[in-house]
């Protein structure tokens, strides 16, 4: 009879437990295999991975103080690289005994150099007055002890490209004093510092106390994102949302300075478009005819404003007096206005005709019953002069025939139709679009006054959230009742629940301009877009900007360029849906191509 031995069952092996070779023979596939580059070359200076140049830097040497912020030119680099520090505390007590010891030696040098009869040595005496005010705080508890190590990798599509770019940041930090160095022959090992395993393999830190330590914090680009309002654009600098709510800072005013076909309108026009989404009322004043389509998309109103349009706007207007209003203030105000459109329309008046005009303005309200005392005001200004009856008043009045020939080709002559009618535009959708295009050159100023000066009535009259869009502001800020008008919009629409938004392609006329500064100074926000050479200085005189702001300015592109919210900026880039920018482009060749599907898909329903 044989003997029956059992066979004993073999253990699976754990996947764990195999070797490499047993992982490879069984076609087992780890994390690293799915995530490892197809090729890593190590050389003494650089890695290769995959198709990537690679080097790794490391802070030497800090500076005897350090500014906060130090690290900001290196992260708002428009580059792909990695920075990781490494803080490994030291207890109190170790480093205590150290500076005790180290010390007593600095102390012990100074002795034998004063009994050598050695002048004093300034740089031991400020090391000896640094530890001690260390080892106070220290011993206090107000400050710890670290050692420090940052390290950069920096990748490139070549050598060339990774050296370049070495020596932008050498050179950058080397300015702060701060110095780096290339971890030379330990490239893989300082590659595998700076993945996100907190693995400290070159070790390659410095000493810092608690102080220091702090200006090192890394997050300091501009974040201009909020729970509430529209996007302006993407912030260039580390790719966030730019969302803000102009309604939410001290004002809701706007300037826009870029150079002719850099963007601006482009982005003025999606600000529009999506603050119409949250239901704010926009009034725009357009000289170039390009808001025409972005009206007609939403539903708006466009009001052509010309020598022979149907559209009339009479300056004599007055706004509806709301409970609190006085109306010797009311009238007083807009005669004013009044008398800095005529200062624009007769050009140069002296004081004695700047009387004489005052006088005659209140006449000609006066031939309409409209006096400050009336008991019938308000029904009163519903029936305003025209210039008509200013004319007949300075034609009849002494000194005031010079102003009345003057004025004549207003009331009877070519320009008869402009200004001397009775208004019929009303402001009562939610985009309005006043065109300014085929104005005369010469009149464009005054017809810019005139909307103005009827908007800011309607604006007066009823409290609603509204932004009002000036583009091509410097047509205004070349005449000083003009600039002064626009400037008294600028302080008071907070008032009224409008943001004012002032757009202008020539900057230095709108700068010049005695009112441009204080309008600048009384808009919360400010979007600087690309710049031209030419202006380049002035924009960074009055904005304060750093040269390496300057040079971004200079080298953006259409749509790029610096966005200022209060206190906070940063580097934008708009960007808008397809849907929007068929709706806001103004690039012609787009506005055709759109021009042509519209006609065609016209025909096709024609034919069936």
């Amino acid at each position: 009879m044989l003997p029956i031995f059992k066979s004993k069952k073999k253990k699976k092996q754990d996947p764990k437990q195999m070797t490499a070779d047993q992982l490879y023979q069984k076609g087992l596939a780890t994390v690293k295999d799915l995530i490892a580059p197809a090729s890593f070359t190590v050389s003494p200076t650089f890695l290769r991975v995959g198709d990537r140049y690679v080097k790794t830097l490391f802070v030497v040497t800090f500076p005897r103080y350090l500014q906060t912020g130090w690290l900001t030119p290196i992260i708002n680099m428009d580059k792909m690289m990695d920075i990781t520090m490494f803080i490994h505390p030291i207890e109190t007590h170790v480093i205590m005994k150290a500076l005790r010891k180290t010390a007593t030696q600095v102390q012990s040098r100074m002795s034998l150099e004063t009994q050598a009869g050695k002048i004093r040595d300034p740089l031991l005496e400020t090391s000896i007055q640094d530890i001690e005010a260390l080892r106070d705080r220290l011993q206090q508890g107000t400050e710890r002890f670290f050692r420090f190590g940052v390290y950069l990798t920096i990748y490139g599509a070549s050598r060339q490209e990774i050296d370049e770019l070495e020596s932008n940041i050498e050179a950058l930090m080397e300015s702060r004093l701060i110095y780096l160095k290339p971890a030379a022959f330990r490239m893989e090992q300082a590659f595998a510092s700076n993945l996100p395993l907190a693995n400290d393999e070159i070790d390659a830190s410095t000493n810092l106390n608690t102080s220091p330590l702090s200006t090192s914090f890394p997050f300091v680009s501009s974040n201009l994102s909020s729970s509430e309002g529209i996007l302006y654009g993407i912030n260039r600098h580390n790719n966030s949302l730019i969302l803000f709510d102009r309604f939410k800072m001290e004002n809701a005013n706007m300037v826009v300075f870029a150079k002719s076909g850099s963007g601006k309108s482009y982005a003025c026009k999606l600000e529009v478009l999506r603050s119409m989404m949250f239901g704010i009322q926009v009034i725009v004043i357009d000289p170039e005819n390009e808001y025409k389509h972005l009206c007609d998309a939403v539903g708006g109103t466009f009001v052509k404003i010309s020598l022979n349009s149907a559209n009339n706007i009479n300056p004599f207007d007055l706004p509806k007096l709301d409970p609190g209003d006085d109306p010797e203030e009311v009238l007083r105000g807009n005669v004013a206005n009044i008398l800095g459109l005529m200062k624009i329309v007769l050009g140069n008046i002296t004081p004695e005709e700047d009387s004489i005009l005052d006088k005659a303005i209140h006449e000609a309200y006066a031939v309409k019953d409209i006096y400050p005392d009336s008991a019938n005001f308000e029904n009163a200004i519903k029936d305003p002069p025209t210039l008509s009856i200013l004319y007949d008043v300075l034609r009849n009045m002494s000194g005031g025939e010079d102003l009345a020939i003057r004025l004549e080709k207003y009331t009877q002559g070519t320009f008869a139709g402009f200004l001397n009618k009775k208004t019929n535009v009303r402001l009562n959708n939610q985009l309005i679009v006043f065109n300014i295009r085929d104005m005369e050159e010469i009149l464009r100023p005054v017809a810019m006054y005139l909307i103005l000066q009827y908007i800011w009535n309607e604006i007066r009259s009823e409290l609603k959230k509204r932004l009002l869009v000036v583009d091509e502001a410097w047509i205004m800020m070349v005449h000083e009742d003009a600039g002064n008008f626009m400037f008294q919009i600028a302080k008071r629409c907070r008032k009224y629940y409008t943001g004012l938004t002032t757009i202008t392609q020539d900057v230095s006329d709108f700068i010049n301009s005695r009112y441009g500064k204080p309008i600048i100074s009384n808009s919360s926000l400010q979007l600087l877009l690309k710049q031209s050479p030419s202006s380049i200085d002035i924009i960074s005189e009055t904005f304060y900007l750093t040269d390496q702001e300057k040079f971004l300015l200079l080298e953006s592109s259409v749509g790029e360029g610096i966005f200022f919210a209060g206190l906070k900026h940063a580097a934008i880039k708009v960007v808008a849906s397809y849907t929007e920018d068929q709706i806001i482009t103004s690039n012609p060749e787009q506005l055709i191509e759109i021009a042509k599907a519209k006609e065609e898909m016209r025909e096709q329903r024609n034919y069936k």
